[in-house]
This record gives structure tokens, C-alpha cells and sequence, in this order.
């Protein structure tokens, strides 16, 4: 794991401005929690369980406590979503959640609850077997097969999105970690997800680039091709690949 002052410094300066909500407990998940954080590179991600009742004001006040931030190295990078004991059993309920620089509101999904439960960073307060239920396998498994299914796999057929790092890398890693959750019921990290992907059958040449960017430090990979021309042979295996896999992953899952 890399992390140096700067993430602490960010962690340190968010949990002072949380104070004046008198937060019951702050969670990190997620690679920061997992044991794959890359300062820089990965996301912060984090969770905050508030007392109840969450006021009509809080919104504003989250935003605000947000745009106090907007100056600290790395800020761009953390993501939290709010919960309070009533709502933390809500698996389906859109919590409100800052991330990209925005206020909006999602699930706070099993993966993440699982996370939390097995491995979850106790920032401050109490701890997640305290405040948040446990989810049971059948649930984690559900949701990822709806996530493969219903997200994944309608996604690969955006034939435009597939010319972006973002949707090569996290398309790729999340069916390989997809595979292992089914599998055998565990979690895995990013770079684990990244090992396993060739013995799943995915082109050497798409996993050889993801690590050449996310994990430089492991030594050299081949050089792609031209930067256009490889961006398009790129997007092409990826999509002929995860399509029949994530086929075949929810046909045995379901």
C-alpha cells in the first residue's frame, strides 16, 4: 500500500471538518481499506454514519463541509457517502454521497457493507458490526450477478465508452473479481482481480496495459501500438471478451 502525509493530511483535515455533524462513526473501504491504495491513483473511500434524524438542512451542510476541502492535494479522489442507524440496513435506499466533486445520492451497495464488515478501516467511532447489518452471501451473490448483469453487460455494448481507461480497467477487474465472489464467496483487491484475468481467458495484451499504468512499479510491459490505433484494438478485445464472459458468469450464477 502507498500512502505517504498527504493522504493522512486529507483523512486528518475531513474528519476535523465532520466534527460540527457529530459523526457516531467514519469508515474507510475500498483500497484504502483492503490493502491496494495508491496515493494518487485510487479513490478514497470512505463512509459517515450521522446521528438521527438527518435534517432537511444537511445536504447544504455536507456540500459546504465538501467545498472546505476543494484545496487539499487529493480531495479530487475521495468519496463518501452519509448513512445514520435508520437508514444503514436500507441496501436498496440512495444515500447521499459526495464523489466527483458532486452531491448526489446512491446505494451503499453489499460489496461495500462486505468490505466493511471484513475489512473495514475504522477511522473514528464505533465499528460497522455495530451500526450497520451484516449481508449474507446470498445477498453479496444476487448483487453481483445483477451488477454483471444489468450494468456490465449492457455496457459493454456502448462501443464509445471502451475508448477510456477508466471503463477498460474497472470492466475488466471487476469481472475477474466478480468470478471469485461467485466462486468461492470472498472478496478480492484490484490487483488480485488483475493476477487471475489471464487464467480467466482475457487478451494479455489488455491486462499487460492496465498494469503498465496501474502498477508501474512491477517492471515494464510491452509497449502498446500507436496511441489511436491501440486505443481502438483495445476497446475491441475488451468488449469481445467480457461480453460471451459475463454471459457465461450469469448463466451459471442464475
Amino acid at each position: 500500500m502507498t500512502r505517504t502525509v498527504a493522504t493522512d493530511r486529507l483523512l486528518d483535515r475531513f474528519r476535523a471538518e465532520l466534527r460540527d455533524l457529530g459523526p457516531l462513526a467514519v469508515w474507510a473501504h475500498g483500497s484504502l481499506a483492503g490493502g491496494d491504495y495508491q496515493e494518487g491513483r485510487s479513490d478514497l473511500d470512505l463512509i459517515v454514519v450521522l446521528e438521527d434524524p438527518v435534517t432537511a438542512g444537511m445536504p447544504w451542510r455536507v456540500a459546504r463541509l465538501h467545498a472546505r476541502l476543494r484545496h487539499e492535494p487529493l480531495v479530487a479522489r475521495l468519496h463518501c457517502s452519509y448513512l445514520t442507524p435508520g437508514t444503514a440496513a436500507d441496501t436498496e435506499g440512495r444515500h447521499l454521497t459526495w464523489a466527483h466533486r458532486h452531491l448526489f445520492r446512491r446505494p451503499v451497495t453489499p460489496v461495500t457493507r462486505r468490505e466493511l464488515h471484513r475489512f473495514g478501516l475504522v477511522l473514528s467511532g464505533q465499528g460497522p458490526e455495530e451500526l450497520l447489518p451484516p449481508v449474507t452471501d446470498e445477498e453479496l451473490a444476487a448483487f453481483v450477478v445483477r451488477d454483471q448483469r444489468d450494468f456490465w453487460r449492457r455496457e459493454v455494448d456502448r462501443a464509445g465508452n471502451w475508448t477510456q481507461d477508466v471503463w477498460v480497467d474497472l470492466g475488466m477487474v471487476t469481472y475477474a473479481r466478480a468470478s471469485v465472489t461467485l466462486a468461492q464467496g470472498r472478496l478480492i483487491t484490484k490487483r488480485e482481480a488483475l493476477d487471475l484475468l489471464p487464467g480467466l481467458g482475457a487478451p494479455v495484451e489488455v491486462v499487460a496495459d492496465i498494469r503498465r499504468r496501474r502498477y508501474p512499479e512491477q517492471g515494464p510491459a510491452p509497449a502498446p501500438a500507436p496511441a489511436r490505433e491501440w486505443t481502438a484494438r483495445r476497446g475491441r478485445l475488451t468488449r469481445d471478451y467480457l461480453g460471451p464472459a459475463i454471459d457465461r458468469l450469469v448463466a451459471a450464477y442464475t
